[in-house]
């Protein structure tokens, strides 16, 4: 049974569902930074998923990273797994501006993180939702 790993729940919002994974948003408003987690039960790798869901993730990824890139402006995407602080498989999905907080260094620990408004959330929810489509429900 799928459950999301409690570092993810702690540092990040749940904003809805793709086919295979769960969409959510860093609580880091320093950027938009999106998270998509798959719905397999202990997974901490790519290879561990059968073809079929490899091939669904790397949709689901490109789908939204092609989407953030027009609607917040991106310079840079940056796409990642990494996994060395939480082992459950997830891929990160970052927008990066030219002059955001960490320019042009990664994001991970280079300034404190900043909370969202819960007006910003709201908008940002809104905005993904118009994004994606009907591949997207809310959680």
């Amino acid at each position: 049974m799928f459950t999301l790993d409690s570092r993810l729940q702690q540092d990040s919002v749940v904003l809805g569902n793709l086919p295979l994974c769960q969409l959510l948003l860093s609580k880091d408003a320093n950027y938009p930074w999106f998270i998509l987690v798959p719905r397999r039960a202990d997974v901490s790798e790519l290879f561990e998923l059968d073809e079929a869901d490899q091939r669904q993730l790397w949709e689901e990824t490109t789908a939204l990273a092609e989407a953030l890139k027009d609607a917040f402006a991106a310079d840079k995407m940056n796409v990642a797994t990494l996994g060395n602080v939480v082992s459950q498989l997830h891929m990160h999905v970052i927008v990066r501006r030219h002059g955001d907080a960490a320019w042009p260094a990664p994001v991970w620990g280079k300034v404190a993180a900043v909370a969202y408004t819960p007006a910003q959330l709201d908008t940002i929810g809104q905005q993904v939702r118009a994004l994606l489509g009907e591949s997207f429900t809310e959680a």
